[in-house]
């Protein structure tokens, strides 16, 4: 009898008795469910790697699809900014083409009026030229072999350079000079000639104011005697001419008495009697000055719209009478100016009241006098001006060559190099038969150091292959 249960037999049926029938079943067993879940694994790798293939493909699709779309998209906002821009920048280059062509026709336009205006100007003062000469050659004549009709040429000049002084004015905003005593006594003047030549207060005061502040105002506003400037010649007329046909009236006029009556009564002058009377006529034109000028035009003057003789001497500050006003306080400036322009005109009257009137000598003298501070002033204008002109334009042109010159020494070609060695060898060779010196080599001048030789026709022409050999095999 046996106490304990029988072993169990090995699982690997190694055992005495053989196979074991359980341990095969057992071992069958295990080996099938092994089978089948391996199997059931393969499938599933398999599905999964087939749809996993499948989707990853569909997935690649979608985004190259995707990608395909958005550089489309991107390509398409591009040529959509592209052709925005190319607009923008057409619609700018139009523009820039359209404001090209019209600075350039305003350039254009502007020059050909420069040019045509420089045309005028010229021809202008030509004309000035040619009538301010003859009119001191027949005023000259006139004097000599006709004084009569001095008065009548004085009338002819002055209508037609008065009305022309009152356009160019009016054009500059300088009609205001128009009302100085100058233009006031020259009326005064005409109308002694051609209408009162029979008064005798009427010919006092213009004598005296003739003598006086128009005579005088050729030193005191510096008139020049220069041909081709129509304004310059205009205010010496007015300034000049006066005294001098004043001048022929009292004492060289044949027969003066018939033609002015008021010569008898006044055969010498009583000098209080003379200033009152010119003093008396210059108390009359200060009123109106004052009425019009001052009082009824003071906002445009004090706005710098107008200007007189008073605010031109205190802009420019010319001369002493400038320097003078220039230290006055501006609420008295312009009474102090006119009492001022009253004992000027006062004093400038006593060499016509004292002397003038009664010698044809001094009368001479004086008239002579004034008119060579015109000249000497002129003169000054012609050399001053011009030279000065003359002097800036020949210092522009000596920059000019100097740069030029410069310019062309600091280049260097085999072109030019060979073209000078040529000249040079040309020169050396005596080429008598180019009929030329040897002093016209083109290196005798920057300037003239780029030029090629011309073709001379000549029965001995040199060989000119052989020089520029030459020159290269020197070089």
């Amino acid at each position: 009898m046996q106490d304990s249960a029988p072993s169990t037999p090995p699982l690997n049926g190694n055992g005495n008795g053989g196979k074991n029938y359980f341990s095969d079943r057992l071992e069958r067993f295990k080996r099938e469910d092994m089978a089948e879940w391996s199997s059931a694994f393969t499938l599933l790798d398999t599905m999964e790697t087939f749809f996993d293939s499948h989707v990853d493909l569909l997935q690649r699709k979608l985004q190259r699809h995707s990608d395909r779309l958005r550089v489309r998209a991107e390509e398409a906002l591009k040529m959509r900014d592209l052709s925005a821009a190319g607009d923008h920048i057409t619609e700018n280059f139009e523009k820039e083409v359209k404001s090209f062509k019209l600075k350039v026709s305003s350039r254009m336009t502007k020059l050909a009026s420069s040019w045509q205006s420089a045309k005028v100007v010229r021809t202008r003062e030509k004309i000035s030229f040619f009538f301010g000469v003859m009119s001191l050659l027949i005023s000259a004549l006139l004097f000599g072999l006709a004084p009569q009709w001095v008065h009548i040429a004085y009338t002819l000049q002055a209508s037609y350079l008065l009305p022309y002084r009152a356009y160019t004015y009016k054009k500059l905003a300088y009609h205001y000079f128009l009302f100085d005593l100058c233009y006031f006594a020259t009326i005064l003047n005409f109308i002694y000639i051609w209408v009162f030549p029979h008064s005798p207060a009427l010919l006092v005061a213009c004598y005296c104011l003739s003598h006086g502040s128009l005579a005088s105002a050729v030193i005191t506003w510096r008139n020049s005697l220069v041909f081709h400037d129509q304004d310059k010649v205009t205010s010496l007329f007015v300034h000049i001419f006066a005294p001098f046909t004043f001048t022929v009236i009292r004492h060289y006029y044949p027969n003066a008495e018939e033609r002015f009556p008021a010569l008898r009564e006044v055969p010498h002058l009583n000098p209080l009697h003379a200033l009152a009377i010119s003093g008396g006529i210059y108390l009359i034109w200060q009123l109106l000055y004052w009425k019009f000028v001052y009082i009824d035009r003071r906002e445009k003057i004090e706005s710098g719209q107008r200007t007189t003789s008073m605010s031109f001497m205190l802009n420019t500050k010319r001369g002493v009478i400038g320097q003078v006003l220039c230290k006055i306080p501006p609420n008295t400036r312009a009474p102090a100016f006119m009492f001022g322009q009253l004992i000027y005109s006062l004093v400038t009257e006593l060499p016509a009241v004292f002397l003038l009137y009664d010698s044809p000598f001094w009368s001479g003298a004086f008239l002579i006098f004034i008119f060579s501070v015109s000249v000497w002033n002129g003169g000054g204008f012609y050399i001053e001006v011009f030279g000065r002109k003359f002097e800036r334009e020949l210092e522009a042109l000596r920059k000019e060559l100097a740069e030029s010159a410069q310019a062309r020494s600091g280049r260097s070609s085999p072109t030019d190099d060979s073209s000078v060695a040529l000249s040079r060898f040309t020169s050396e060779d005596n080429l008598s038969s180019l009929g030329h010196d040897s002093s016209d080599s083109s290196n005798s001048s920057p300037l003239l150091a780029n030029q090629t030789l011309p073709h001379i026709e000549s029965g001995s022409e040199p060989n000119f292959e052989g020089l520029q050999m030459k020159a290269k095999k020197e070089q």
